[in-house]
């Protein structure tokens, strides 16, 4: 039988609610991308879906190759789990014909493995991120231990155990998937479909081997493996890889020449190493285990992983002990709770200490100058060493995973600093106003740049950020005005509030396509800046982003923008052109105010409201037209844009605000439509070159001073719908026909002239 190609498949599963039978109730679960979240095998491809009406989710299997006897074997799996209740396994239900493929296979319907969704990560990527960390190790090894023995204590056997096919659940449950080779009773005397994989197999294992015991080897290796990794984590990078963990299959086929078998000799010492070695052995001299021997993988839970706390009580100062230089510790030597201030010259501290406690060396003003941190400090507390002014170097050790909140602000002499990958929390603050700071290394293991972490360094030149980060907090780079370029990883999603305002140097940007928002003021000030290309993936631009980008002269805005906020390009002189996308909806106040070389400007449909001040003091601006989706113009909205020539009102629009023409020196008509209702105080004020003007049935009243010194007007039409006209709505209009003025003084009073 021939099976659809994965494209097919997914094609499918889009519109699962037509093309599943039986399983028409359940939807794909989507990726970032919008594409059915999937993962694919040598065999198959799983799809996430998801029950709508309960909001369970499971796993739907689709085979991509033909394995003999699989129907069958599948409708034993089923029958022998339905009643099996551990978290070990989970439910399987194969249906025949359920799924609709229009593909070049001669049938369109094929068969699927419906699964309950395990949330979590594979024991493989589990052991990648965490195999340095002894505790979670020694927890994964117990935890599998007791999953080994309760699996060979049952009638059946998974048949291909190794990492990549045990879920590490949230809570640290595991649960074996991929029953493609399991054994069940009633299978007894046929041949295997699989021999596992081979970095977890006994060398000799053949498809005649099937029944309970076929898993022997496999997690008596797992759990060896485990063990040592926990012990020495050393191992796993000199001999090994998280995917097969220590032993390899050339190391099986003859242990006396296997170097990680020789390497594992000196971790003897520890009893339950030698008891899960004595299981290993066994096991590939037999290739299988007796039902007693699986009692020996009982371990012990390891205790709960020890935890120092940065905060320092008057209980813990009250019990410290000192050393030669008046430094307090802890008692078990664990803690550097506090160093006097009067602290001269290099310190080294003790060897074993784990914490550097919060504000451990703070206000050692003028006399420390280096620190030597031992590679066992896992922490650096908050404040731990701000405001230690004479600090000239520091070196922090492999071991360290946190830095604190203020860890080294005002650290006024620091020049360098390297951080190291095992650091995966760096505090807000945590560098600030690091004057001196030229050169710093931000770690792969970082996902997030905290608010403020490197406000005020304003020496600082360059920067280097990592693929894996994705935020960049609220004025992490504020006043650095020595930063000149900055190269932004290609997962960023999110630029804060104030980010980088006031980096003056600033004159290359590289925004990613992954990047959705930048906050208010992000780039405030950053006047060396030419130019800056947005990316399609950008949904906002905040408060003030580009505000007074004295040198940027273009700028092309994506259409997934929606809004443009409020002084988004304030003060942006040298910009000539922009152009504004059809789908953004709103231009906030005072948008493009200031933004003198402007030259023209197009608003799309899509625009419902120009804020107050938007294109004030744009004063190159000859035209502009205002689409008929505009309902409101605010206040300022064109002050002194004093080369603006023309404009068109659309319809649409029900009030011009105060001011929102003043000024407009070159404008000489203007046709207010049926729509408009009220003209704000000083709307046309100053506009110098205006001769007529005709004002429409529908405005019932006019503002103080709203022509007043249009010196070349000569006609208005005030219809009888207007019933109310400002103070000096019209002063200094001199040209206006006597029987005109006569007009209006009889109907609103001389104050209005």
């Amino acid at each position: 039988m021939q099976y659809p190609l994965i494209s097919e498949y997914l094609a499918a599963i889009q519109d699962a609610h037509e093309n599943l039978d039986k399983l028409n109730h359940l939807v794909p679960v989507l990726d970032k991308h919008g594409e059915p979240y999937r993962s694919s095998g040598a065999f198959a491809v799983v799809f996430k879906m998801k029950d709508e009406q309960t909001g369970k989710c499971y796993a739907l299997k689709c085979f991509t190759e033909e394995q003999e006897g699989r129907a069958e074997a599948y409708r034993q799996i089923a029958e022998e789990l339905e009643f099996v209740d551990s978290p070990y396994i989970t439910s399987v239900k194969y249906l025949e014909k359920e799924l609709f493929v229009d593909s070049n296979c001669e049938d369109d319907e094929f068969p699927v493995l419906l699964m309950d969704w395990i949330e979590g990560e594979t024991m493989e990527t589990y052991i990648a991120e965490n195999y340095t960390d002894s505790y979670e190790m020694s927890m994964l090894c117990y935890r599998f231990c007791k999953m080994a023995a309760w699996l060979r204590s049952q009638s059946f056997a998974h048949g291909d155990i190794k990492p990549d096919n045990i879920i590490v659940r949230p809570d640290g449950t595991l649960t074996l998937v991929d029953y493609d080779g399991m054994f069940v009773p009633a299978m007894k005397g046929q041949k295997s479909p699989t021999i596992g994989t081979k970095d977890f197999s006994h060398p000799l294992r053949t498809t005649d081997d099937f029944d309970e015991t076929i898993d022997d080897f496999s997690l008596a290796s797992i759990a060896l493996s485990l063990k040592a990794i926990s012990l020495d984590s050393s191992l796993l990078q000199s001999y090994g890889a998280s995917d097969r963990l220590l032993f390899s299959a050339t190391d099986y086929l003859d242990l006396s020449k296997s170097k990680i078998f020789a390497a594992l000799q000196s971790l003897f010492a520890d009893v339950e190493a030698r008891t899960l070695l004595s299981m290993f052995l066994l096991a590939s001299a037999q290739k299988d285990l007796s039902m007693c021997s699986f009692r020996l993988f009982g371990l012990q839970k390891p205790k709960d992983k020890e935890v120092w706390s940065t905060e320092v009580t008057e209980e813990d100062l009250k019990n410290a002990v000192e050393d030669e230089y008046g430094v307090k510790y802890s008692k078990d030597w664990k803690r550097l709770l506090k160093a006097p201030t009067d602290l001269d010259g290099v310190y080294s501290i003790k060897k074993g200490v784990k914490i550097i406690a919060n504000h451990a060396f703070s206000w050692c003003f003028y006399s420390l100058k280096s620190i030597n941190i031992p590679d066992s400090v896992t922490s650096i507390g908050d404040g731990a060493f701000s405001e230690c002014h004479s600090l000239k170097s520091i070196n922090i050790p492999d071991s360290v995973t946190s830095i604190g909140d203020w860890a080294f602000s005002n650290c006024n002499s620091l020049t360098s600093i390297n951080i190291p990958d095992s650091v995966t929390t760096i505090g807000h603050r945590a560098f600030e106003s690091c004057g001196c700071l030229r050169i710093i290394n931000i770690p792969p293991s970082l996902t997030t740049i905290e608010n403020e972490t490197f406000l005020g360094c304003h020496s600082l030149r360059n920067i280097n950020i990592p693929d894996t980060v994705t935020t960049i907090g609220d004025s992490a780079f504020e006043n650095c005005g020595s930063l000149t370029s900055i190269n932004f990883p290609p997962r960023l999603t999110s630029i804060g509030n104030r980010a980088f305002y006031d980096c003056g140097s600033l004159r290359i940007i590289n925004i990613p396509q992954s990047l959705t928002s930048i906050g208010g003021s992000a780039f405030r000030n950053c006047g060396s800046l030419t130019s800056i290309n947005i990316p399609p993936s950008l949904t906002s631009i905040g408060n003030s982003a580009f505000y007074d980008y004295g040198s940027l002269t273009s700028i092309n805005i994506p259409d997934s923008l929606t809004s443009i906020e409020d002084c988004a390009f304030e003060n942006c002189h040298s910009l000539t052109t922009i152009n504004i996308p059809d789908g953004v909806t709103s231009i906030g106040d005072s948008a493009f105010c200031d933004c003198e070389s402007l030259t023209s400007i197009n608003i799309p449909d899509s625009v419902t409201s120009i804020g107050d001040w938007a294109f004030s003091r744009c004063n190159s601006l000859t035209s502009i037209n205002i689409p008929d989706s505009v309902t409101s113009i605010g206040d300022f909205a064109f002050l002194w844009c004093i080369s603006l020539k023309s404009i068109i009102i659309p319809n649409s629009v029900t009030s011009i605000g105060d001011s929102a023409f003043k000024n407009c020196e070159s404008l000489t008509s203007i046709n207010i439509p049926d729509s408009v209702t009220s003209i704000g105080d000083f709307a046309f004020s100053r506009c110098y070159s205006l001769t007529s003007i005709n004002i429409p049935d529908s405005v019932t009243s006019i503002g103080n001073y709203a022509f007043s010194m249009c010196i070349s007007l000569k006609s208005i039409n005030i219809p009888n719908s207007v019933t109310s006209i400002g103070y000096n709505a019209f002063e200094e209009c001199d040209r206006l026909p006597s029987q005109v003025k006569s007009n209006i003084i009889q109907r609103f009073g001389k104050n209005v002239l």
